[in-house]
């Protein structure tokens, strides 16, 4: 791994193998972090063991993340079901989506998961940040609304 990042990536390291199947949709949204004043640190996937996808490091705090692309409706709740194994914060990469789905099914994945800490969203240049106490607040519909639709 250079300390100076991937050629023409400064802000993305990594120790993957470029020939794994998920690499080109993992640097894709390596790089949308890197958008959002991330450092990103893409980890080893060995085969039979689950592990995160990712370190992103902004401001000195670094924080584990597994990577699930949202492409259809209806389907975090399985996405966030399958990142728990891997990390306690889950990124979704996203285009539209149901508000009120996405609501249920975060606030879903911290009342099944007590170990589950943070929601990263993408949204195209959005990024929202969903911690527990904030999905388990009375306003948490309202209020991501306003950040979700924008």
């Amino acid at each position: 791994m250079s300390k100076f990042g991937w050629p023409g990536e400064p802000f993305i390291y990594t120790v993957r193998v470029i020939q794994d199947d998920d690499y080109q949709s993992l640097l894709m949204t390596a790089r949308k972090a890197v958008e959002h004043g991330y450092r990103v640190f893409m980890l080893p996937n060995p085969h039979g063991v689950k592990t995160p996808d990712y370190i992103l490091e902004r401001r000195g705090v670094y924080k584990l993340f597994d990577l699930k692309n949202i492409s259809g409706q209806n389907i975090v709740h399985t996405r966030l079901k399958e990142s728990i194994a891997q990390a306690n914060r889950a990124l979704l990469n996203m285009p539209q989506y149901s508000t009120r789905k996405l609501v249920h099914d975060i606030r879903k994945y911290f009342v099944k998961y007590p170990d589950a800490i943070e929601v990263l969203i993408f949204k195209g240049k959005d990024e929202i940040s969903v911690s527990r106490r904030f999905a388990m607040s009375q306003r948490f519909y309202f209020e991501f609304k306003k950040m979700f639709e924008r």
